[in-house]
């Protein structure tokens, strides 16, 4: 952890912090403080903060406070199972296509460049239009979405550490697949598909609260970042404050892992 702490950049720094704040705030304290995000008390309806709910009301009277926790575990959780969906089968598959060469080389780029070939939203739409009101077409939409970067990076790093000395020594030595991806392959990808993985989870995180701003998706109440934006926004005269909050923890979501995506320090 001390050498962790030692290499990373002061941005890379800033963001954990960011990202350890909002972790705290959205998994810890409904542990102290629980709160149903779903119970309306419409006489309460666009209410400033008060010490109940120091966020304030939404427009039925929901504590803003227990939406918010909600929507980032939803965002983050979806987002976290999504980016590892979709860096395992493509590491493998990368790795694979190098491995291999040939016909499964071509075969698997084929198939990559076929999902890189229908825009990217689109094919979360089209998945969620399927299945209305589900998470599940969410996590699956962006899953094959972002498998293709980490399949055409791991095999682009595969391909020359295959053909080394080392591998081949290792290969004369007996040594099978895994013990090779172990002790060459990995070490060298690992930092590259960290960093892809940091901007994958920014880029799920922005698409899940663009998707719930144009109402695709989950559907109410089911507390996510951009359905909060969508329901607050024809009061925004009356309750700025209420507006603002899923547009701040957004911003702060994706700056916090875009930093921690930054390079290391030399």
């Amino acid at each position: 952890m001390m050498t962790l702490l030692r290499k990373a950049s002061p941005a890379q720094l800033a963001g954990a912090a960011i990202l350890l704040l909002l972790l705290i705030f959205a998994f810890v304290l409904p542990l102290i403080w629980p709160q149903d995000p779903v119970r309306q008390q419409l006489m309460l309806a666009l209410q400033w903060p008060e010490w109940q709910s120091p966020f304030g009301y939404d427009h039925l009277g929901r504590s803003l406070f227990a939406r918010l926790t909600s929507a980032i575990r939803l965002s983050l959780g979806l987002a976290l199972v999504s980016v590892l969906s979709a860096m395992i089968p493509g590491i493998l598959l990368g790795v694979l296509a190098a491995w291999r060469g040939g016909i499964v080389d071509r075969g698997i780029g084929l198939l990559s460049d076929t999902f890189l070939a229908l825009p990217g939203l689109l094919l979360v739409l089209l998945l969620t239009a399927l299945v209305p009101d589900s998470a599940l077409m969410l996590y699956v939409g962006i899953s094959l979405l972002l498998w293709v970067e980490y399949f055409r990076l791991s095999r682009a790093i595969a391909r020359p550490i295959l053909n080394s000395p080392a591998v081949q020594a290792s290969r004369l030595l007996g040594f099978g697949p895994w013990t090779i991806f172990r002790r060459h392959l990995w070490p060298e990808m690992a930092p590259m598909v960290l960093t892809v993985g940091a901007f994958g989870a920014a880029s799920a995180i922005m698409a899940i609260a663009a998707l719930g701003f144009v109402s695709v998706g989950v559907r109410p109440p089911t507390p996510e970042l951009g359905l909060m934006m969508t329901e607050m926004l024809p009061y925004y005269d009356e309750a700025p404050y209420a507006l603002l909050q899923p547009v701040a923890v957004v911003f702060l979501l994706v700056l916090s892992l875009l930093l921690l995506a930054g390079k290391e320090k030399a």
